[in-house]
């Protein structure tokens, strides 16, 4: 099988060296190039164009999210993973504007690296488990292109009270979790039930099972 072939863009030797090393011990993979900045980067690339290129967000030159862009731009069919020291959403959707298919927090990356990769690889968006965690589940449905969520009428609050009331919540925990009225609670499952016409419980959680919001039960 033809290798994997990666060039890493990152300006702390260290941390490049580690990667590579990670990537280097994985049947398949293999680093071709290095850069320690973005337009190091750009200029590799006119030589030397990989599968993916992974890099740094914040690199002196030219920041990795311009890189991306640029990337995007010239070499459309290379995949791009950026690594971030940043959780805040925002530079996620900057990075995925940008069109990096995966976001990986550099905390993760000892035990996520890999699985980042092949994520991409295998035609799927990758996002760091610390990233995930914090996202709205349509917003994560979307950025995977799990479209269901985008033709589902309830908003995101929405979702996360059907989602409690799945697991099983009174609106009276439900209120406390959110830090929000009882009375604010009887109002979004009133609006969940005239939204979905659904009328008792079970037609419930069949609806949120379907969607993917909710787990099966054990």
């Amino acid at each position: 099988m033809t290798p994997y072939r990666i060039v890493l863009a990152d300006d702390h030797v260290i941390l490049r060296e580690g990667i590579k090393r990670m990537i280097d011990e994985t049947k398949g993979l293999e680093v071709i190039g290095e850069a320690g900045d973005g337009l190091e980067l750009l200029r590799l690339l006119t030589h030397e164009v990989p599968d993916m290129v992974i890099l740094d967000i914040s690199m002196p030159r030219l920041r990795g999210i311009e890189a991306a862009g640029e990337i995007g731009k010239r070499y459309p069919r290379v995949d791009i993973l950026i690594l971030s020291m940043h959780k805040k959403q925002e530079y996620l959707y900057l990075a995925l504007q940008a069109g990096a298919k995966g976001y990986l927090l550099k905390e993760d990356t000892g035990t996520e690296l890999i699985a980042a990769i092949q994520t991409i690889r295998n035609g799927r968006t990758y996002l760091s488990p610390l990233i995930r965690k914090d996202l709205p589940a349509d917003l994560i449905g979307i950025i995977k292109g799990n479209h269901g969520y985008a033709n589902d009428p309830l908003t995101s609050r929405e979702r996360q009270v059907l989602k409690l009331v799945v697991d099983g919540k009174t609106s009276r925990e439900i209120a406390a979790d959110l830090c929000v009225s009882i009375h604010t609670i009887h109002n979004h499952r009133k609006n969940i039930r005239h939204k979905l016409k659904i009328t008792c419980n079970a037609d419930l959680i069949k609806y949120a099972l379907e969607k993917g919001y909710a787990p099966e039960p054990a």
